[in-house]
């Protein structure tokens, strides 16, 4: 299996990325906010600058030289050490291969060991199985669901 790796996201990273992106259905609950995607230059500019903030960690998932999908450890509560993971595969050729989990995986370890977490949170919109699956594989523990959403932990 081919492997990943997580670098910091930058801007140009964050641009390369956003240049093959499509939109995924299963993380909309309510499909009437679904759009397709469309690449401007000043819309992931924008998106750049409003997610690059203190409480907040951008990785890209590179595949080789190419960005395949981003991950955040966000939510960062420094006091309680503990942050929420979100994590989104650019595209359908790069999903279902193992690369969600490898990188999950290195996140996991990165907020345990590098930043001193005791806690990771994430969420699954219901309807993302796959989303769920991987947390589960990953280790996180359901624990608890209403009517949209799966939300999980791990602690170290």
């Amino acid at each position: 299996m081919e492997t990943i790796e997580l670098k910091k996201m930058t801007r140009e990273l964050c641009h390369e990325l956003y240049k093959d992106w499509n939109n995924d259905e299963s993380i909309y609950m309510d499909m009437s906010l679904f759009k397709t995607f469309s690449y401007s230059e000043a819309s992931v500019n924008r998106y750049f600058d409003l997610k690059n903030e203190s409480s907040r960690i951008m990785f890209v998932i590179m595949l080789g030289d190419r960005p395949i999908g981003e991950l955040q450890l966000k939510q960062i509560d420094w006091e309680k050490a503990e942050c929420t993971l979100s994590i989104h595969m650019q595209n359908d050729t790069v999903k279902g291969k193992g690369f969600g989990t490898q990188a999950e995986l290195k996140a996991v370890k990165y907020a345990f060991d590098e930043l001193g977490m005791i806690a990771i949170n994430a969420d699954a919109i219901i309807k993302n199985t796959r989303s769920q699956h991987v947390l589960e594989k990953v280790g996180f523990k359901l624990v608890r669901e209403d009517g949209d959403f799966k939300y999980y932990r791990i602690e170290r």
